[in-house]
């Protein structure tokens, strides 16, 4: 066991490229808001173009093996993320749970946490090909606004949390994962003909990481106002707004759906 803690820790936290990791706006690669911009208007103006393009839907029979790969790299991806963000925060070097919470002012963006952040924004560019997938599979009745919002402003959010240092972000990110692990690996097993009975399970998830993150923040704000500050306190404010949107949106998702199978439900029992 110790092996492998030791193991794990090494690749995720000591190894050298992240542990020496530094986002540097302009160098590091996709770090500019130029980067950002395009990314944002490729994706915005692409999904808009296609979904009015009478495209045909591509053969389930080759489409369902690459949705498959996609979805089970973004499984691993997530799955690495998480433990890999959890191990930096658990690492010895890290000072206490409050300095995660909220970092102090005029902090370096260096280290792991900051490098798996950064995977974590590049991972966001890597899932606009969900939206793709559901184009291309001719269920544009799956394309809601809720995904497309969802997928842009989130690349927005990763980006703020290198550009500002944002405090609070390492919670943020393991938790994001996690859910992203169960609903990568849900994604996954659909795509290869297993339909696991869970699905309402990925909602209640997300729900549940909206709420703890603003639980979380109290402690974050507290720290902030009762000493010297928290860094990126501004890219704090977008992140909040951002998740409140999320949660409001979410919560009509998952009240529409779970009425409209209870609905569906009572219809088949009276038939």
């Amino acid at each position: 066991m110790n092996t492998i803690w030791s193991t794990l820790q090494y690749w995720l936290v000591n190894h050298p490229s992240i542990l020496h990791f530094s986002w540097a706006p302009g160098q590091t690669p996709a770090s500019t808001p130029l980067f950002l911009t395009l990314s944002l208007l490729s994706y915005l103006s692409l999904t808009f173009l296609l979904t009015r393009l009478p495209l045909s839907p591509i053969n389930p029979a080759l489409l369902k093996p690459i949705t498959a790969v996609h979805n089970l790299l973004l499984f691993l991806l997530s799955l690495i993320m998480a433990v890999g963000c959890t191990l930096s925060i658990l690492s010895p070097d890290t000072p206490s749970l409050d300095w995660i919470l909220c970092f102090p002012p005029h902090i370096s963006p260096t280290g792991p946490h900051f490098f798996w952040a950064y995977i974590f924004y590049l991972s966001k560019i890597l899932e606009f090909l969900d939206t793709l997938f559901i184009i291309l599979s001719g269920s544009i009745q799956r394309l809601t606004f809720l995904h497309v919002y969802h997928h842009a402003t989130v690349l927005v959010m990763c980006y703020l949390w290198l550009r500002t240092c944002q405090s609070l972000f390492p919670v943020a990110l393991v938790t994001n994962a996690s859910v992203h692990v169960l609903m990568y690996g849900y994604y996954f097993l659909c795509a290869v003909g297993i339909r696991p009975k869970w699905k309402r399970v990925v909602t209640d998830c997300q729900i549940v990481q909206f709420m703890f993150s603003f639980a979380v923040s109290g402690r974050m704000l507290y720290l902030h106002f009762s000493g010297s500050g928290c860094s990126g306190i501004w890219g704090w404010c977008f992140n909040a707004v951002f998740n409140a949107s999320l949660l409001a949106l979410f919560v009509d998702f998952h009240v529409k759906s779970y009425a409209k199978r209870k609905k569906m439900g009572q219809k088949d029992k009276g038939s």
